[in-house]
């Protein structure tokens, strides 16, 4: 199950709000990496006491908190979040940090939007370079879950990291997010997989677990390890059923794909 990172803001919520004890019951599964949101909030020691533990890697956290990057007003106090987040990662050994744009400004035009985004981006990621930390900038649909958010699709997104050019910063590819904008992902990605930092997948419509629509999941999958993406896909659905029940369809597909040699990231 190395190609799987459980997102444990949604994943095995049978353990309560006990965010050590989904660690450990992802790592009983065989899940090795998983995911979680902000920190703030969170008992860090008894986090990073549970993945020492379980040998369980901490794949993505976000910056928290998260702010609207499309105005240069939030710019200080976001990267004062971006540092203390980044530190945060560092001490529980998180590989990402996730980033997103926030909401579009009402009569302000979209270049001088995207102007102060991609400034503050390449500030943010001046502050990665000092870490082992990378930046990954989520695309978000705006027809369902945020309304309103500068970023509506991959490509877009992509096209904003390409603008930033830099090495701690890149994409993470919600193909939920995607499907909702009803976005061609081979088209949004094509010539470009290599800025690709992480995927997450969940169903669309719902946003429940791979398999409970009618996505050709092992079509996305083949896509992706074709366009050049090796890593991980995390898993950041709402279960319909129980945690591990809900895991079998897509852990197949995935597996399928990979077989015989599997990841190689």
């Amino acid at each position: 199950m190395t190609a799987i990172a459980a997102n444990l803001v949604w994943l095995f919520a049978e353990f309560g709000d006990d965010l050590p004890a989904r660690i450990r019951a992802a790592r009983r599964h065989g899940i090795e990496a998983v995911e979680m949101w902000g920190w703030r909030d969170q008992d860090l020691l008894a986090i990073g006491r549970a993945l020492e533990e379980t040998g369980v890697s901490l794949l993505t956290m976000t910056v928290d908190p998260q702010l609207q990057l499309t105005d240069p007003a939030t710019h200080d106090e976001w990267l004062a979040a971006v540092r203390e987040s980044l530190e945060v990662a560092v001490r529980l050994d998180a590989q990402n940090v996730v980033v997103v744009a926030g909401d579009a400004r009402p009569g302000v035009s979209r270049d001088e939007q995207r102007a102060a985004l991609v400034d503050v981006l390449g500030r943010a990621a001046g502050l990665a370079e000092a870490t082992p930390v990378t930046l990954l900038l989520e695309n978000l649909n705006d027809r369902v879950d945020h309304v309103g958010t500068f970023l509506r699709a991959a490509g877009e997104t992509l096209d904003v990291v390409r603008e930033v050019g830099a090495p701690r910063l890149r994409l993470l590819l919600d193909v939920y997010h995607s499907l909702v904008a009803g976005e061609d992902i081979a088209r949004a990605i094509a010539g470009h997989a290599d800025l690709i930092g992480h995927v997450q997948l969940a169903e669309s419509p719902g946003r429940h677990e791979p398999g409970t629509g009618s996505t050709d999941w092992g079509g996305v999958i083949r896509l992706l390890r074709a366009a050049g993406y090796r890593g991980r896909f995390g898993l950041e659905y709402r279960p319909t059923v129980d945690t591990v029940s809900s895991l079998a369809e897509i852990e197949r597909v995935v597996a399928a794909v990979d077989a015989p040699a599997g990841p190689r990231g």
